[in-house]
């Protein structure tokens, strides 16, 4: 009888956490135990990927390994988020616009995990700085590129989270942003790869046109979920678990294998360890060059010198 008590386990997540029960009110449009265990799931993907990723980075010395704590940082980040939805926390209910005869859709408050875009505002910007470091842009593009992308994920949460018409202006403004975005990875990065070299513009176009195809999938899961309440919140936990999965180890996994034989130093990335010295070469060199423009008279005159005494 024990035995069968200890393995006998079900997720009791959705009772345990107050039956969506928030500020008084009770989202009736809400996952079920099966959008709950499908949450669970995608979050032991995440943490899988997050060890994998972090034992990955010690087959590198500590000066290569940025790209692996970033790519770690995301699906760590992610985890936390999944835990959180798989337990039916970090939501609220908000009025839907649209009122669904649908019985899976049906009634007068849905459930918006806003967990999700925590998540997302974090790890978006650390998915960015992947791609555009691998191709090498200014910082100043980068730092413009994650402020549009922000702009993007909080016009995303704000829509979510009114309950009248108003927040498809939010979801456009969103979506200007996304374009934005768009541009930079398909336009701009893609010619600073290119100058870099043929294994760099590879790896920055598969990881590049990945992202950017999967991004612009996103808009399609909001309008059906939180803005246009036509799926239920167990479907928009698949279409978006399935999205991030897709997003963040998979794109990971072919960040880091493209990365495998390239320096960051090509891209412009000096990362000096704890046991080197500082190097002051650089800067030895430019004042060594100064020096020789100033006093090109000398070495005309001891070149020149030096040319007759050898013949």
């Amino acid at each position: 009888m024990a035995s069968q008590h200890l393995f006998k386990r079900s997720n009791d997540a959705i009772h345990a956490n107050g039956d969506h029960m928030v500020n008084g009110a009770t989202s009736d449009i809400a996952i079920t135990t099966h959008g709950s265990d499908w949450y669970w799931a995608v979050c032991a993907v995440m943490v899988a990927s997050t060890i994998v990723f972090i034992g990955l980075s010690f087959t590198k010395p500590r000066t290569h390994r940025l790209f692996h704590y970033i790519t770690a940082a995301i699906t760590m980040v992610a985890s936390i988020a999944y835990f959180t939805m798989g337990s039916d926390l970090g939501e609220t209910g908000i009025r839907p616009e649209f009122i669904r005869t649908n019985p899976k859709v049906s009634g007068t408050l849905r459930e918006i995990f806003y967990v999700r875009y925590i998540d997302w505002v974090i790890t978006t910007p650390l998915l960015l700085m992947d791609i555009l470091l691998t191709a090498g842009l200014p910082w100043p593009t980068i730092l413009y590129t994650v402020l549009i992308d922000e702009i993007m994920i909080i016009t995303g949460l704000v829509g979510a989270l009114v309950t009248s018409s108003y927040k498809w202006g939010y979801y456009t403004f969103g979506c200007f942003a996304l374009f934005w975005v768009g541009w930079t990875l398909v336009w701009t990065g893609r010619k600073h790869a290119a100058a870099i070299g043929s294994d760099v513009s590879k790896t920055y176009l598969i990881v590049g046109t990945w992202t950017t195809f999967l991004w612009f999938l996103y808009p399609i899961a909001w309008g059906l979920s939180e803005g246009g309440n036509v799926i239920s919140p167990d479907s928009e936990a698949v279409f978006y678990g399935i999205l991030d999965i897709m997003a963040k180890p998979v794109f990971g996994a072919l960040l880091i294998w493209g990365h495998r034989g390239i320096d960051p130093g090509r891209l412009g990335i000096h990362i000096r360890d704890y046991d080197e010295g500082p190097s002051y070469t650089q800067g030895t060199e430019n004042l060594e060059k100064v020096a020789n423009g100033r006093n090109g008279h000398n070495g005309v005159t001891d070149g020149a010198t030096s040319s007759g005494a050898n013949v």
